[in-house]
């Protein structure tokens, strides 16, 4: 009798997410944790000038690209209202009906559609700076990255802040 295949499950995924901004705009860096069984990841990034929003966003879409299994189940959870809104109450499928083009960060949002359609991703909202230990953890990795040295630069925001020119 010959054994029956069984599909194999894709990875649940947890991730908790954070950005920030020393000033709006000014200095910004975003934070990741990754959790998966008993994987644990953690990445940072910083960028000379930007947006809090964009550095919330941006770790969102980081995260999901580090996923090297398609249709992975994701639960994301983030203390920003800017994405959970964006997702859960239907926002994006708004601004995506009537081009993103009128909207903050279409660049960043553009990307997140692109990523979020190759898993099952749930938005979760966490309240920011209380007692969750990963998203504590973002905090800390999204602070320490945009206070760190070498920080990229945010081209789009810099080159639409300024008129389309890019300031070195």
């Amino acid at each position: 009798m010959a054994e029956e295949k069984t599909a194999t499950q894709p990875p649940t995924i947890t991730i908790y997410t954070d950005g920030s901004s020393r000033g709006n705009p000014g200095p910004g860096g975003y934070g990741i944790v990754l959790i998966s069984g008993p994987h644990y990841k953690e990445a940072s990034c910083g960028y000379r000038r930007t947006t809090n929003n964009r550095m919330e966003l941006l770790g969102v879409i980081k995260a999901l690209e580090m996923l090297k299994i398609p249709n992975s189940n994701v639960t994301i959870y983030t203390d920003s209202k800017y994405i959970s809104n964006a997702v859960n109450k239907k926002w994006l499928d708004n601004w995506i009906e009537m081009g993103l083009s009128y909207i903050k960060n279409p660049d960043l949002w553009s990307r997140y559609i692109k990523i979020a359609k190759q898993h099952c991703v749930k938005i979760i909202w966490v309240k920011g700076h209380a007692d969750n230990p990963y998203n504590n953890r973002c905090d800390k990795l999204a602070v320490a990255a945009a206070t760190g040295d070498n920080l990229l630069i945010d081209a789009y925001f810099e080159n639409t802040e300024n008129g389309g020119k890019l300031p070195l």
